[in-house]
Parts: C-alpha cells; structure tokens; sequence
C-alpha cells in the first residue's frame, strides 16, 4: 500500500509465522496454459508474463504472504537450448521477482493491508535437466561444477532485490554444499528446502546430515523441506530445528500421486489444516504448499495460521 511501512523478511520470521503460496505450475495450467515442456513454468516469462503475475496475485489473495517466483526452471543453460542467449535471459530471470512484485502492488491496491514478499525460486540442477534427476540427485557432477552453475543466477536473482532467495527442492548434500556457497556474499537472506522421502534425501542421505550443513551458515534464515508427501513432512520439521535452531519452512505437494503412464494424478490430497497445526507445533515458521496445492489450499494454511497468531 502507498506509504505504508513493512517489516523486513527476516524480521517478519522472527516474529511469528508466515504464509508461503502453492503450486505456480497447477495455477497456470488451471487457468489454460500449457507448460508441456523443459522449460516449464519459466517459458511464460518470454511468452505469458501477464499470466504468472495473475497467479502470484491469486495466491495473495487468498492470503499467503509469500510469492515463490517463476524462475525455478529459468537458467542460462535451459533459455540457450531455445536460442536465448545470456543477457536476454538474465533479464527474464530478473523479471521473475518484478512479475512477484508487480502481484502484491496489485494485491496491496485492491485492499490487502499486510507485508507480502517475494521469493526467488532457484531450483536444483536436475530441474535444468528436465528428466526427473531434480528427484533423485547424484548428477556425477562436483560440488565445484554445481557451484558453477547456481552463482551466476542467483547472482542474477539477488540484483532484483527479493526479499529472500528459495533454495528449493534439493535433492542431495553434495547441492545443498554447493548453494550455500554460491548464496554467501549476495547480500540476500535464502531458505535451504531439501525434497525428501521419509527420513532421508532423495537421494537417501539422513536428514540430520543435510540439515546440518545450513546450522552455522548466516546466509540462511531457514531450513526445511517442500514437494514431498505431507506425511513425511512433521518428521523433517522436527528434526530441522532440533538439528539446526533456525525457522523451519515446510511446503508439501497435495499427496497425490502422479501416474506417468496415463499422465494423470491419481489419488485423494493428504494436504489439510490438521497437518498445518502439527507443522506449526513441531516448529515451522514458513508454512505454504507445492505441487498440486492450489489457493483453496493456501487459504486453509492461513486460516490455520491466523488462528494460531
């Protein structure tokens, strides 16, 4: 809103809890667009950017506090298979914290009066890849190469000036490593969010390990996990802040299942208020959802949480 004067990012974390947004891939397809390709997501920032504002202002509305932007596919490797070079591409991963943005200025004129941030989404390296490597990790690359390939971007997304940079869906330690080094100096607080499956890594490291890594890294304001089953979403939380002592974030998929072979999502969502209250119990402070978790959903995990406060 005009004039009005909002506490920082951090500053809102350690005062109390706050909404993360859903899946941005499941509202765009809702609305009609087909995001059948490597590119995913990020392909609207070149052709439909109006769309991806008009989904971060769905979220907003229906009450997160946070936008995760489209920028977790965006990188220079994936935009040059299309012919993209380097600084136009640049330019639409920057474009991705402005669209966030443009969505809470838009939000904040239509009468939401709280404090709504944006987050730069930097997915793992196997999201690049785009044949499901994001899941399980262990690209045979060395920390030093991954190193090489998240710096420039987040580099990039930290000249935008988001409020936080999300570290998210990583699937292995030997990436966690090589992102905590590429985010130290940028200037900008990040979330380190490991995808998981029951107590370990996708790639099945102990989950005390990965989380481990972040304790001593002041870069990072707080850990966790996010596009994973909600059931195995408590057990992480607890052991991210036993392990660590920083804010948890936690932003689980619906649990749906996705059947590759009739392309379909099978099953019913596990995703609900009552898992929201054992998150917050078990010491999440960024609560929000991931695949196939739409605003319905976001509007029951700030219902939740507005209660709490």
């Amino acid at each position: 809103m005009s004039g009005a004067t909002f506490p920082t990012f951090a500053e809102a974390l350690a005062a109390g809890t706050v909404v993360l947004d859903g899946g941005l891939s499941n509202q765009l397809e809702s609305a009609g667009h087909d995001l059948g390709d490597e590119l995913w997501s990020a392909r609207l920032l070149a052709e439909r950017p109006e769309a991806i504002t008009r989904a971060h202002l769905a979220y907003f509305e229906a009450g997160a506090d946070v936008a995760i932007t489209a920028s977790y596919q965006a990188t220079f490797e994936g935009f040059g298979k299309r012919g993209i070079g380097r600084g136009p591409a640049a330019e639409l991963i920057a474009l991705s914290v402005e669209l966030a943005r443009e969505a809470a200025r838009r939000a904040h004129a239509g009468g939401v009066s709280r404090p709504l941030w944006a987050a730069a989404s930097a997915g793992p390296y196997g999201a690049m890849l785009a044949d499901g490597s994001e899941y399980r990790g262990r690209y045979g690359l060395t920390v030093e190469e991954l190193e090489r390939f998240h710096r420039p971007r987040l580099e990039v997304l930290a000249a935008a000036r988001p409020d936080v940079l999300a570290l998210e869906t990583v699937p292995d330690t030997d990436e966690a490593r090589a992102l905590l080094r590429a985010v130290r100096g940028l200037g900008v607080p990040a979330w380190l969010s490991y995808s998981v499956a029951g107590g370990r890594t996708r790639a099945g490291q102990p989950l005390e390990e990965a989380f481990a890594l972040a304790a001593d890294t002041d870069e990072v304001i707080a850990v966790g996990v996010n596009c994973c089953a909600p059931g195995d979403a408590a057990a992480a939380v607890r052991t991210a802040a036993r392990v660590t002592g920083k804010p948890v974030v936690v932003y689980p998929n619906s649990g749906e299942s996705w059947d590759a072979g009739s392309r379909t999502w099978a099953g019913r969502s596990t995703f609900g208020p009552e898992r929201v209250r054992v998150w917050r119990a078990a010491g999440a402070r960024l609560i929000g959802g991931c695949c196939r978790v739409g605003p319905e959903g976001i509007a029951q995990v700030a219902r939740v949480l507005s209660a709490a406060r």
